[in-house]
C-alpha cells in the first residue's frame, strides 16, 4: 500500500477567534510542491470576506478527487482497450444533505464527463459503459466514501 501527505496550515494572526471573526482561509501542501488555496464553502454561517470564494472548499476537494480519480482510471481502461481519448471533461455536482444517520455529508456526486474519441477504433456505447462501470468499481475515492455516485456520460 502506499502513503499520501498534505500539510493543512492555518494561523489566527491578529483575528478575533473567540467572536467566530476569523478567516478560514488556509493552504493546502502537497509533498510535490503544489499549494491550494483552501476555505470554508461562503454560507449564511461563514460570510466572506471570512470564507474565501476564490478557495477550494473541503467538499469541491472531494467531488474533485472523485472525478478525477475515475478519470484516470477510465482513461487507463480506454488505452487498454486500444481505444484513443482526446479529451475528458467532468462537470461534476455534489449534493450536501442529510444523510440517513441525520448527519451533514456529500449525500450524492454525479459525474458527468464528456469523452471525446478519436482513431480507427472507437468504442460503441456500451463499451463507453463497460468503461465508466470498471473506472467506478476500481476508484479508490468511490470505493472510500459513503455518498452515491453515478455516472451520466454527456
Amino acid at each position: 500500500m502506499s502513503e499520501h501527505l498534505a500539510t493543512v496550515e492555518w494561523s489566527r494572526g491578529d483575528q478575533d477567534f473567540t467572536g467566530a471573526r476569523y478567516s478560514r482561509a488556509h493552504d493546502w501542501r502537497f509533498d510535490g510542491g503544489a499549494v491550494v488555496r483552501g476555505s470554508s464553502a461562503p454560507s449564511a454561517l461563514v460570510p466572506t470576506p471570512l470564507s474565501d470564494p476564490t478557495a477550494v472548499d473541503p467538499e469541491e476537494a472531494l467531488v474533485a478527487a472523485l472525478s478525477s480519480c475515475h478519470m484516470l482510471f477510465f482513461l487507463a481502461f480506454a488505452a487498454k482497450a486500444g481505444f484513443t481519448v482526446d479529451s475528458y471533461r467532468d462537470e461534476a455536482v455534489g449534493v450536501l444533505g442529510r444523510d440517513e444517520r441525520g448527519k451533514t455529508s456529500i449525500t450524492s456526486v454525479a459525474l458527468r464527463p464528456a469523452v471525446v474519441f478519436s482513431g480507427a477504433q472507437t468504442p460503441d456505447a456500451a463499451a463507453i459503459d463497460d468503461l465508466h462501470h470498471r473506472a467506478h468499481s476500481a476508484c479508490y475515492i468511490a470505493n472510500s466514501i459513503r455518498a452515491e455516485v453515478t455516472i451520466e456520460p454527456r
